[in-house]
């Protein structure tokens, strides 16, 4: 007898077709599902995307943060800044809903941020460590590509390839397009790193010390890229070594000292000498630039 896709066969068996057939139709809803679930909306000028408010986060017994609140609002570049130990990295991964405060609540997008999923929240913030290590040798194109991931069955996966292609562009990744992410120096892959984060376009861009392996040109060109995604409305939080690039290209900076924010508002406001000479402990001087005015960050040395 001649078996009928989607039907039983004499012998009381479903057919390698008929199979293939009851799998696909039982896989269209969820696919159709995943096409058309709401994803997130473009922020509003102006809107909070993420916020800490009175946050304290303890690890090994020691507050790390404590009492901490702060926010970042779409179309801005937070920059946090501060000595090592400080709280910097600590209050970007709370912002980033990748450690749980031990009091105080962390919201995105106005809501509290354990009231996400992992995957809409990689709709809605992209995340880049100190580190970027990986253990296969995967291109440099797939690595970016990999920040594709939240949208995978979604309707903005048709937005991939432009989107990988952007985010190389910006980071100038494009003549390596091809070679192993493991035969990369320190600097190429800190960039492929950051167009990954670009790629995934989310509202929210929080880079942790994205310049710390980068030379001069490239120290630039990263802030230059915070500043046009700020522009294009998204938020972004960077943590910051450098108060001289803090200054010339955040919209504001918040200054950590022992787990709190010592104070935050616009560069020329905040960047003090006083306040800074203490915080860093070292005495600092600080003037504006001869041409644009943005303040200018230098120690304070003695001798001949």
């Amino acid at each position: 007898m001649t078996s009928v896709p989607g039907r039983t066969s004499a012998g009381g068996r479903t057919s390698a077709t008929g199979r293939t057939s009851v799998r696909l139709r039982g896989l269209l809803p969820a696919l159709a599902n995943r096409r058309t679930r709401a994803l997130p909306s473009p922020a509003a000028p102006g809107e909070t995307l993420a916020e800490a408010v009175g946050v304290r986060l303890e690890r090994a017994g020691r507050a790390v943060l404590d009492g901490v609140t702060t926010g970042v609002r779409a179309g801005e570049v937070l920059a946090l800044v501060g000595p090592n130990g400080a709280g910097k990295s600590t209050l970007l991964a709370a912002l980033a809903a990748d450690l749980a405060p031990s009091a105080g609540e962390i919201r995105i997008g106005g809501r509290p941020a354990a009231g996400w999923t992992p995957g809409e929240l990689a709709q809605r913030r992209a995340v880049l460590p100190q580190d970027a290590a990986l253990s296969f040798p995967f291109a440099v194109a797939d690595v970016v590509r990999m920040g594709r991931a939240p949208w995978a069955g979604t309707e903005r996966e048709d937005e991939d390839e432009a989107a990988v292609a952007e985010a190389m562009a910006a980071t100038e990744v494009e003549a390596f397009a091809g070679r192993p992410f493991s035969a990369l120096s320190g600097g190429e892959r800190a960039r492929v790193a950051l167009a990954r984060v670009l790629a995934q376009r989310t509202g929210l861009l929080l880079l942790d010390e994205p310049t710390a392996a980068l030379d001069l040109r490239h120290q630039e060109l990263v802030l230059r890229v915070c500043r046009e995604w700020a522009a294009a409305g998204d938020a972004v939080v960077v943590v910051l070594h450098d108060l001289g690039l803090a200054a010339a290209h955040a919209d504001r900076v918040a200054v950590l000292h022992g787990g709190r924010i010592a104070v935050a508002g616009p560069p020329a406001e905040v960047l003090e000498e006083e306040l800074l000479s203490r915080v860093y402990r070292q005495p600092v001087e600080v003037f504006p630039h001869p041409r644009t005015g943005v303040p200018l960050v230098m120690p304070r040395r003695t001798g001949t």
